[in-house]
């Protein structure tokens, strides 16, 4: 292709992407293949992209202790999290942002 020929262009609004996929369900980040030295910085990158009410998967390689209190601190308690599988090999756990609750007006 040189330089003066045109991408072909295609409508995404339909699929959600060019690609023809979609955000329908519930992404899932398997951090376990990701190097240590930006693990956290995925995750954190990853839930920022969470909208309210929706939830990520994460799976790890261990224990997610640690990890979890630097979200208390970060989201200030709107992430809750919820093991689905509890090792040996893999923990899954899913990480949901509380809906957003300030526009409902209670009388």
């Amino acid at each position: 292709m040189s330089v003066h020929e045109s991408l072909p262009v295609c409508d995404i609004r339909s699929t959600g992407g060019a690609c023809g996929c979609s955000d329908d369900g519930e992404p899932e980040l398997d951090v376990r293949a990701i190097p240590h030295a930006i693990r956290q910085a995925t995750v954190f990158s990853a839930l920022a992209a969470v909208p309210a009410g929706g939830s990520l998967r994460l799976i790890a390689p261990h224990e997610q202790e640690p990890l979890l209190a630097q979200i208390e601190d970060r989201e200030g308690g709107t992430i809750g999290a919820d093991y689905l599988v509890r090792g040996p090999h893999a923990w899954t756990l899913r990480l949901t942002r509380q809906p957003d609750l300030s526009s409902d007006a209670t009388f």
